[in-house]
């Protein structure tokens, strides 16, 4: 028997919990407070703050460590400078590298060009400027994408400012130059692009975040296996075909880095963190405008945004809640404590979740409180 439904607070549709059993509801409510408990784990956990002096401090941990003051992202800003001043990209990266003891091997621990190369192209206040573009689209995106599913501006008012929330460290000009900053929005935008039939653009912004950041590929692949599932055969093919294209850029940047790099060069360390899903939590917190409040009240509001993505019942937030997985998993898994900026690629639209959890929890305690009982009267004539 199904429960009774309350009426919409701030989405117009029907959560995922909405008049579901009284048992289930209450084991749902179960897992929820175990999952925020999870989330609680991040006070414990290793995550370096995304800045300069904290990125001296994260590099300072690995094996591999370049000189004290020298950061990833004063790495990323002499590459630019070089190629600015007219020398070659790869050229620039292997000595920018070396200098900064940096590994040149394997050939993923070089940069792909693409972003140095536009930005030595442009001028700075352009760069920054394109950057501001490319964060207001998004938030305009997401707007657009979420009107129809909330019930008036209030909710659709809140739902734009934890987007700017999420974009909070990209808005920061000063770290136009880090690979996750851009391919960060451009995933959020393809995903708020993506609809039924209507795929080229989500595609297109997709193969464009994967030519800025290779790990963007476990998106595009996320999102070809979700159209596989919806039986949307085009949109499988045309994530297909930006997977090809990407794969020869890949190539070719591999054999460009094998021909700068020689037997001496440092190898990286590998993919070994092995942190937890606390890890994942306190970079994405410390990532996003979360970063001003407590951690253990950031660590629950992040969780109960992942709760609240649960909650809403559409194909959007299925395919948003693979792709969180899947990075929680990659960067629980594989990333380092240096690695802060692997979460940046998740969080411009990870908060928006609790502005679905609002209705969502409501369902589920609405459910999970209902009491009503059947009976049966016979009557005998």
């Amino acid at each position: 028997m199904k429960t009774r439904r309350g009426a919409p607070i701030w989405m117009t549709g029907a959560t995922r919990f909405a008049g579901m059993p009284n048992t289930q509801a209450r084991i749902g409510l179960a897992l929820f407070i175990v999952f925020l408990i999870a989330c609680l784990s991040a006070i414990a956990s290793p995550g370096p703050r995304p800045d300069v002096d904290s990125g001296a401090a994260a590099s300072s941990i690995a094996s591999d460590a370049p000189p004290a003051g020298q950061t990833e992202l004063l790495l990323y800003q002499t590459i630019v400078a070089g190629v600015r001043s007219g020398s070659p990209y790869y050229t620039v990266a292997a000595e920018a590298q070396r200098s900064g003891h940096y590994p040149l091997k394997p050939f993923f621990a070089v940069r792909l060009p693409t972003l140095a190369v536009v930005e030595a192209a442009l001028p700075p206040t352009l760069v920054n400027l394109l950057l501001l573009v490319l964060c207001i689209g998004t938030i305009l995106a997401w707007v657009a994408r979420l009107r129809p599913a909330m019930t008036g501006l209030v909710p659709l008012g809140a739902a734009g400012l934890l987007v700017i929330a999420g974009l909070y460290v990209n808005l920061d000009p000063s770290f136009v130059v880090f690979h996750e900053i851009w391919a960060g929005p451009l995933i959020a935008l393809s995903l708020a692009l993506r609809r039924p039939g209507h795929w080229l653009p989500a595609v297109a912004f997709g193969l464009s975040a994967m030519l800025i950041r290779e790990t963007a590929l476990l998106y595009v692949a996320i999102m070809a296996v979700m159209a596989w599932v919806e039986g949307e055969r085009r949109e499988t093919l045309g994530w297909l075909g930006a997977i090809a294209i990407f794969a020869g850029v890949l190539a070719a940047h591999a054999h460009a880095v094998s021909l700068i790099s020689g037997p001496l060069d440092r190898a990286s360390q590998g993919w070994s963190g092995l942190e937890g899903f606390g890890f994942y939590v306190r970079l994405a917190t410390i990532s996003s405008g979360l970063d001003i409040v407590p951690q253990w009240l950031a660590s629950l509001l992040l969780g109960t945004s992942l709760f609240g993505w649960v909650a809403w019942r559409d194909a959007t937030a299925t395919r948003a809640l693979a792709m969180f997985a899947g990075y929680a998993a990659l960067i629980s898994l594989f990333a380092r404590s240096d690695n802060f900026y692997w979460a940046l690629i998740t969080t411009p639209v990870l908060l928006v979740g609790i502005v679905f959890a609002v209705d969502g929890l409501r369902d589920m305690i609405v459910a999970a409180r209902d009491t009503r009982r059947i009976t049966v009267t016979r009557v005998i004539r």
